[in-house]
Formats: C-alpha cells, structure tokens, sequence
C-alpha cells in the first residue's frame, strides 16, 4: 500500500552509536552533529503543535537544554532521538501551559477566553505516536493506519491491499513493536 510517504532514511547504527557517545562526553563539535542530525525531527515535532517561530524558538530551546545536560544523557539507556523527542514533547507542554496561563491571566481583565481545546498530555502523547509511525516504512505504516484509523479488520486490509492475510497480521504486529521501541527510546 503505497500512503505517499517516502520510507524512512536507513542509518548508519556505527555513526548514531558514535555520536551518542561523543555527545555524552560532552565532545567539542557533538552538539553541531546532534543539531545536523535531529534538529529538523525536533523542529517538525514542534510544528505540529506551535506556528513556525514557536517551533523554531523551542527547537532551540531542546538543543540547549540537552547540551546543559550531556552529562545525564546515557546511550546505553535508550538513543538520544528518543531522549530529545521526550525533551521537545516537555518543552512544547511548558509553552503550551505558559499560553494558557497569559489567556487566563488576559481573561482577568475581561477580555475573552479563548480555550486549547485538549489536554496538552494528550495532545503531547498523540504527537509522539504520530512520530513513532512516522518512523515506520510506508508498507508497514500503511497497513497500521488501515487497521487503527480506518479501522479495517485484518481481513479487510488483505482484501484491500491485495496482501496475503497472514502477512497483513504480522507486518502489522511487526509495525506496533516498532513503535513500541521508538517510544521508548530503544529504536534502532
């Protein structure tokens, strides 16, 4: 099933390893190839929720607060995408509470209030998931989408995708481990 996504980019595990670890030590120049590497997947994070200045603004603010904590950052614990999509996901909370403190705070002096709308943890969570599919290949995140938000059965998906039942089933399973992994920071 073709979902006009173009399949995620495969990495070199050696050169993610090395630059987790450079960045742990906190290595002169780690930060630029953190930066190089994860800034437009932070920024992207960011703009899913903010307007572009905002993203921007907070993408920064992600990088900075990950290099004041290199220290504490262990690659051994889980890669250091997850690591920052956790700090984006924190960061875009505060600045969403900051707004709804300054509409409260506005509404004090009589001018109209105007509500977020969602719980900013679910709002958070849901970018996350949409992340973790992200991280999918089209085939899989396809076959994933078909099944949670259209809600096809397996056998619905086979027929449609003209794929073999038993393949939809574990391409499916396969695809939601995945995104297990990738939550919890363990992706490889």
């Amino acid at each position: 099933m073709e979902s006009g996504r173009e399949p995620a980019v495969a990495v070199d595990d050696a050169d993610v390893a090395a630059l987790e670890w450079a960045f742990a030590r906190g290595e002169e120049g780690a930060l630029r190839r953190l930066y190089d590497r994860y800034g437009r997947l932070v920024y992207s994070i960011a703009l899913r929720r903010l307007d572009p200045e905002a993203a921007a603004d907070i993408t920064q603010e992600v990088f900075v607060s990950a290099w004041r904590a290199h220290d504490r950052y262990d690659p051994d614990r889980g890669a250091v995408a997850g690591w920052l999509v956790a700090i984006t996901r924190n960061k875009i909370i505060d600045e969403l509470r900051r707004r709804r403190r300054r509409v409260d705070t506005v509404s004090d002096e009589g001018v109209e209030v105007v509500e977020l709308g969602a719980d900013i943890a679910t709002i958070a969570d849901r970018m996350l998931v949409a992340e973790a599919l992200e991280s999918l290949d089209a085939r899989r995140r396809g076959l994933v989408e078909l099944s949670f938000f259209e809600g096809l059965t397996h056998s619905a998906i086979a027929e449609r995708t003209g794929t073999p039942l038993g393949t939809v089933k574990s391409e499916i399973r396969r695809g939601l481990e995945r995104m297990r992994r990738y939550l919890d920071g363990r992706d490889e």
